[in-house]
């Protein structure tokens, strides 16, 4: 059975956008975090979406995900790179780490434009 990491992303969109109206205070306080911890500094946004994807892995979150592979793609990650760091999620999550890892290269497969 597939997750279909492109429709959590969509609903998740939608759902969170949803969470913004009714509670902006906390919302708009993660999503500066969220902007502010993911911009570009030493560590390029692509290498932060990363990890943020292998930690994902590691404490087994689909929705967490389907959002750093769509965002790691957007960043300019390529295949080769999200496979990497599913082995690091690999590593750090041991035998429940590696169901994760199968869901992130579902999410992967399902993103990213085949031949890339």
């Amino acid at each position: 059975m597939k997750t279909d990491y492109v429709g959590i992303h969509k609903v998740l969109e939608e759902r969170l956008a949803q969470l913004g109206n009714e509670i902006p205070g906390p919302m708009t306080g993660f999503a500066r975090l969220h902007k502010k911890a993911m911009e570009d500094g030493t560590l390029s946004r692509k290498v932060k979406e990363m990890m943020a994807l292998a930690i994902s892995i590691v404490v087994g979150c689909d929705g967490c995900i389907a959002y750093h592979v769509h965002d790691a793609i957007a960043a300019g990650a390529t295949r080769p790179e999200l496979l990497e760091t599913i082995g690091v999620g690999l590593l750090m999550g041991g035998g429940p780490g590696s169901i994760y890892a199968a869901h992130a290269l579902d999410a992967i497969e399902q993103f990213l434009p085949k031949g890339n």
